[in-house]
C-alpha cells in the first residue's frame, strides 16, 4: 500500500471537486463512464458532495447525448484516458488508490480484462468500496447477455402491472427499472458499504448492484398482498393499478388528464363532494359497482377542462392533480415554491434531492466535458499518473 491509498483510509477530506459541499463533502469517487443508472448514480453521490472522477474513454460511447445537455454528468469533473493503454490503466488505479469508492457498469469481466477489475483496485485500497452496476447481474443464466429496463422489468413482473387489462402493458421510460431499481439501490449499496469500510476493522468490497433485483425488491409490499390475497395477479383489477375507479386517470374536456388518488374514505367523500357526485355515485365498496362509478367519474371530468377542475381541486384533501408534461412540470406553483427545479447554464433540470438542514445541497457545476479536468484532478488528488496518461479534452470544459 503506498502513502496515497493510507491517506485514502483516513477519513473524510476537504472537498476540493466542482460540487456543493454536501453530507458526503471528503468522499472521493471514480466512475468509469457508461450509460443510464451508472452515470445517474454518480450523479446522485456528486450531488450529495461527493468529489466525483468520471473515466471517459475516446470516443465515448453508448446514446449520443450532447455533452453540454447530459445532466447526469453535473457536479463531476472528467479525464480522458484509453483504458487499451498501460498508462491509462495505471491512471485508473492511481484514482482507486485514492478513492473511496469505484463506480462501473461493464458488462462481467470487462473491468477484468480491462485491468480495472475489483481485484486489481482492492490490492491498491484495501478499503475501497467497488460498485457494480448491472441489469442481470455478475452471475446467473443471463449475466452476460445483453438488456435494457424494459426487459430487466419485464421478468421481474413490475412491467406486466402496469397499463390498461385490455392493452399491452407500457414502459414507464427507464425510470422504473435503471433509475429506482438500479442506480438508487446502488447508492445505497455503496454507502452502506462505505460504512461498514470506514468502521474500526472495516475493509472494502464488492457492491452487485442488478436491476433485476432491486426492481424485485420494489415489488415487496406487492407481493406481501398477493400472497395475503389482497391483489389479483392481473392488470387493472386492484387498488393501486387503475382497477379501482378511485385511484386512476380521467380525460377532460380539452384532452387534458387528471389523476386521482382518492384512497381513504374521508378524502374519497370530499372527492365525490367537489365532483358533484356526493348524493348519485355508485357504492364505492361494492367491486361489482366499480364499473358503474368508472363510468360516472369519467363523464364529469369530461365536462370540463383540466384547467377548471384543477382550480377546483386546488386547495382541497380530495388527492386529485393534474398530469402535467415534462416541460410543465416546473411550472407547477408547489414545485416552483420549493424549488424542485433549477435553471443552470441553461438547462431546467431537477434539483437535488432529498434536501439537508446542515450540509445543503447544489447544483454547483455543469454536465462535465470529457477530458476536461486532468490536470486539476491529478493535483488535488495527488495523483500525476492522470495527467501523465490523459488524452485531450473534447471540448472547453462546462461553465460553473
Amino acid at each position: 500500500m503506498t502513502a496515497a491509498g493510507e491517506q485514502s483510509r483516513s477519513g473524510p477530506r476537504p472537498s476540493s471537486g466542482p460540487g456543493p459541499a454536501g453530507p458526503l463533502a471528503g468522499v472521493r469517487v471514480v466512475e468509469l463512464a457508461g450509460i443510464g443508472p451508472g452515470p445517474f448514480a454518480a450523479m446522485t453521490l456528486a450531488d450529495l458532495g461527493a468529489d466525483v472522477v468520471r473515466v471517459d474513454r475516446p470516443g465515448g460511447g453508448g446514446l449520443a447525448i450532447p455533452h453540454r445537455h447530459d445532466v447526469t454528468n453535473r457536479n463531476k469533473r472528467s479525464v480522458l484516458l484509453d483504458l487499451k493503454q498501460p498508462a491509462g490503466v495505471e491512471a485508473v488505479l492511481a484514482l482507486a488508490e485514492r478513492a473511496d469508492i469505484l463506480v462501473e457498469g461493464f458488462r462481467p469481466g470487462v473491468a477484468e480484462r480491462l485491468g480495472v477489475g475489483p481485484d486489481a483496485c482492492l490490492a491498491r485500497n484495501s478499503r475501497l468500496v467497488y460498485g457494480r452496476m448491472t441489469g442481470w447481474g455478475q452471475d446467473g443464466p443471463l449475466a452476460h447477455r445483453a438488456g435494457h429496463d424494459i426487459g430487466y422489468i419485464a421478468v421481474t413482473g413490475a412491467l406486466g402491472m402496469t397499463g390498461a387489462p385490455d392493452g399491452p402493458p407500457y414502459a414507464p421510460a427507464n425510470l422504473l427499472g435503471d433509475y429506482a431499481g438500479g442506480a438508487l439501490y446502488l447508492v445505497i449499496g455503496v454507502l452502506a458499504a462505505l460504512q461498514h469500510a470506514r468502521a474500526e476493522g472495516g475493509a472494502g468490497q464488492v457492491v452487485d448492484a442488478a436491476i433485476v433485483d432491486g426492481t424485485s425488491h420494489l415489488t415487496a409490499m406487492i407481493q406481501g398482498m398477493l400472497a395475503a390475497g389482497g391483489w389479483q395477479d392481473r392488470r387493472g383489477a386492484n387498488l393501486l393499478d387503475g382497477g379501482a375507479p378511485f385511484y386512476g386517470t380521467y380525460a377532460t374536456k380539452d384532452g387534458g388528464y387528471m389523476a386521482v388518488g382518492a384512497l381513504e374514505p374521508k378524502f374519497y367523500a370530499e372527492f365525490v363532494r367537489l365532483l358533484g357526485l356526493a348524493e348519485q355515485a355508485p357504492a364505492r365498496d361494492d367491486p361489482a359497482a366499480w364499473a358503474a362509478l368508472r363510468e360516472a367519474v369519467a363523464a364529469r371530468f369530461a365536462s370540463r377542462t383540466r384547467a377548471e377542475w384543477t382550480r377546483v381541486f386546488e386547495d382541497s384533501d380530495a388527492c386529485v392533480a393534474p398530469v402535467l408534461s415534462l416541460t410543465e412540470a416546473p411550472h407547477h406553483p408547489h414545485l416552483a415554491a420549493r424549488g424542485t427545479y433549477v435553471d443552470h447554464a441553461g438547462i431546467t433540470q431537477p434539483a437535488p434531492a432529498p434536501r439537508f438542514s446542515a450540509t445543503p445541497t447544489a447544483v454547483a457545476s455543469g454536465p462535465a466535458r470529457p477530458g476536461a479536468h486532468a490536470a486539476e484532478v491529478a493535483r488535488d488528488w495527488a495523483a500525476p499518473e492522470v495527467e501523465a496518461a490523459a488524452l485531450p479534452s473534447e471540448g472547453a470544459q462546462s461553465t460553473p
